[in-house]
């Protein structure tokens, strides 16, 4: 039995996890062109797979993320992205 009924013991600690608030790059930086000749800079919106990453984990911002979205679309047009991928990071 345990001496204090107050105490409790976990099998592991309990981590309590902190994440940073989320922020449109864009905004917070200023930029007002996405440039779709630039597919080192597309890569950082795509995973590994070569799918776009949906704004709720880059935090990118409604209005950006669109113009993201068609940035990488006429990146892939013109083959400086490719479509589907295996391991592209």
């Amino acid at each position: 039995m345990a001496q204090n009924s107050s105490e409790i013991r976990y099998l592991t600690p309990v981590t309590v996890s902190v994440q940073k608030k989320k922020y449109c790059r864009f905004k917070k930086l200023g930029i007002k062109y996405i440039d779709y000749k630039d597919p080192e800079f597309l890569k950082r919106f795509l995973n590994d797979q070569g799918k776009i990453l949906p704004r709720r984990l880059t935090g990118t911002s409604l209005k950006y993320q669109r113009k993201v979205a068609t940035a990488i679309k006429r990146a892939r047009h013109l083959a400086l992205l490719p479509y589907v991928t295996d391991l592209m990071k």
